[in-house]
């Protein structure tokens, strides 16, 4: 598929699930492809990072459930704060834990899963919408329920897919990101480079194609993410994206100059701006 095909599957309130942890992995060419269109209104789930924080500048988020939205190197991403701050959303805060198992639960047609993490928390307190379980065994143990994180779409991106839709992570962490392909209804998978055959351990096959809907081919597309061992986050870029974040005036010339054109636009930005810096990008184009 091209990501305008993509762009064009998505409505507005569905759920959307979002791969990767953090500035790590994102498919932040699907996400730059949704705020080409007019989709809003969106349930988030994701182990956030940019992708929360360009989705909640643009206004596209309703509702996110998340463990956290960070960029790593930048503990807290800045327009997810600034979101936060001004209530432009509803927020569920999970931990790592439920989330999970949150996930497992929905992949495995579940309506929720039993967990210890949570319990002794204020999560609870917070979410009005979990309830906790008694075990039916003789340890009558009462735990959180971790309700299914079902969900419309994922996006995932991987290093290597072929046509099929299966997906191959060669990093050093494959995140949560089999999980959402399965807890999804429809998955999009996009990747650095396409393939036919795969190399390496079969546990690094990771997306299957039963589970995926849709392949993009889109090198450099977890940019300014890390794709490890492709390439690593683009931190030069990323100081570049908070401090624009920081000044609404900022922001609009971030906006016009990165993100107002299609993906090709992007990188010739991306790489013009690395040349004004004296940065090194890898070229990820092969």
């Amino acid at each position: 598929m091209t990501t305008e095909e993509f762009a064009a599957r998505i409505e507005s309130g569905m759920t959307v699930g979002i791969g990767g942890w953090g500035a790590r992995r994102k498919p932040m060419a699907l996400v730059r492809a949704l705020l080409r269109t007019d989709v809003k209104d969106l349930t988030v789930i994701s182990c956030g990072g940019p992708d929360v924080g360009l989705l909640a500048a643009a206004g596209r988020i309703g509702r996110l459930v998340a463990p956290f939205v960070t960029l790593d190197s930048v503990p807290l991403e800045p327009h997810f704060r600034a979101a936060r701050e001004s209530g432009a959303f509803a927020f569920e805060e999970w931990d790592e834990s439920m989330f999970l198992w949150g996930l497992t639960a929905a992949a495995h047609r579940l309506p929720f899963m039993p967990v210890r993490g949570g319990l002794g928390s204020d999560v609870p307190r917070h979410n009005p919408r979990l309830r906790t379980v008694t075990s039916p065994y003789e340890d009558g143990e009462e735990l959180l329920a971790a309700p299914a994180l079902r969900m419309d779409v994922a996006l995932v991106h991987v290093n290597r897919a072929d046509v099929r839709g299966n997906g191959q992570f060669r990093g050093p962490d494959p995140y949560f990101d089999d999980l959402f392909t399965e807890a999804a209804e429809r998955t999009y998978l996009s990747c650095e480079q396409l393939v036919e055959r795969f190399e390496g351990p079969p546990q690094s096959l990771l997306v299957q194609r039963q589970n995926v809907t849709g392949v993009l081919h889109t090198p450099g597309g977890a940019h300014f993410t890390s794709c490890a061992p492709d390439y690593g986050r683009d931190e030069a870029f990323q100081r570049a994206y908070v401090r624009a974040a920081q000044d609404p005036q900022a922001w609009r010339a971030f906006e016009e100059r990165f993100l107002a054109g299609d993906e090709d636009d992007y990188r010739r930005a991306v790489d013009g701006s690395a040349e004004e810096t004296g940065s090194q990008r890898k070229d990820t184009s092969q």
